[in-house]
């Protein structure tokens, strides 16, 4: 027997919810490595003295306002985190017995999330340095970069009529002239100090050799989150220094995958659009054969009025 049109639209639509519902494996998404080529900083947390010289530094090389909120007089450039203003700080944490200082920017991710999340490529990471820079001329200020960095560094202009987004982008003006960072330059004691990822692991692996007792015993960026391009030794626990990601899946590993099962080959995009298409269908041809009132004369005038037309 033939199936009428409502057997066809009916199957039809347990079609689109079975495709929408149905499990789909998901190709896991590769994970980047860092180039050989890649740059980076290493900070050594027992070498910091909080001068905060690398915070004037990085003012001064990115024509930064100062930050004086925090006192009435306005006198100071006194930020007390990473801002619209503010690329590099220096924090401290301490508790009865013991204190150690953190120096927070950019970490500039082997997998970056806020690359992961930018839908117009507005941060991008340099396949060769490994530098995450943003481009001002695509950037639609959806502020997605925010909301997907785990270390929350992405800063927004929220004053301005034409806000940007601020971030460290490791002085990379400056590479033509052959310099490095403007924070790793001035620091006077090298408690941060610039150069190729792989030398500088190697650098951070021999201080933890030849002073076991003196650090936590890892190389926090190393491999945490995919690894980091910022990288640092610290005499306590990580966490205490607001570190507290110890996953070495980068984010965006975890979210494509998880975008991959859901929207492979458009099945649930499409699943959901012809589920709505069968909904539209079905409301018209109700109201098509919604049955006529019972009263004889309002029929008799409405055939009249049918045939005068």
């Amino acid at each position: 027997m033939k199936p009428d049109r409502r057997s066809l639209l009916k199957g039809f639509a347990a079609a689109a919810g079975a495709a929408t519902l149905a499990p789909v494996a998901a190709e896991a998404r590769e994970q980047r490595k860092a180039s050989p080529d890649a740059i980076a900083m290493l900070y050594d947390s027992t070498l910091c003295i909080g001068c905060k010289a690398c915070v004037v530094a990085c003012k001064d090389a990115n024509d930064m306002p100062a930050d004086t909120r925090g006192y009435g007089s306005g006198l100071y450039d006194a930020p007390e985190g990473l801002n619209e203003t503010t690329r590099n700080i220096i924090q401290v944490w301490r508790d009865e017995e013991e204190y150690a200082f953190v120096k927070k920017q950019c970490m500039h991710c082997v997998d970056p999330a806020c690359v992961s999340a930018c839908m117009l490529q507005a941060l991008q990471k340099n396949e060769k340095t490994g530098v995450v820079t943003w481009a001002e001329d695509r950037c639609v200020g959806c502020r997605y970069c925010q909301v997907a960095c785990p270390f929350g560094v992405p800063q927004f202009e929220f004053a301005s009529l034409n806000p940007k987004i601020v971030k460290c982008e490791f002085c990379e003006h400056r590479f033509a002239e052959g310099k490095g960072p403007a924070c790793v330059e001035v620091c006077p004691r090298e408690a941060v100090i610039f150069g190729q990822r792989d030398d500088l692991l190697n650098v951070a692996r021999r201080r933890l050799l030849d002073h076991p007792d003196k650090y936590e015993g890892k190389i926090y960026g190393e491999h945490d989150l995919g690894g980091t391009q910022v990288l640092y030794l610290s005499p306590v626990p990580f966490a205490n220094l607001g570190f507290r990601f110890e996953s070495e899946e980068a984010v965006p590993q975890a979210q494509q995958t998880v975008q991959e099962a859901v929207y492979r080959g458009f099945i649930a995009p499409v699943a959901l659009y012809a589920a709505l298409g069968v909904v539209m269908i079905r409301n018209r041809r109700a109201a098509a054969q919604e049955p006529e009132d019972d009263d004889p004369v309002r029929d008799r005038k409405s055939r009249k009025n049918r045939r005068e037309r």
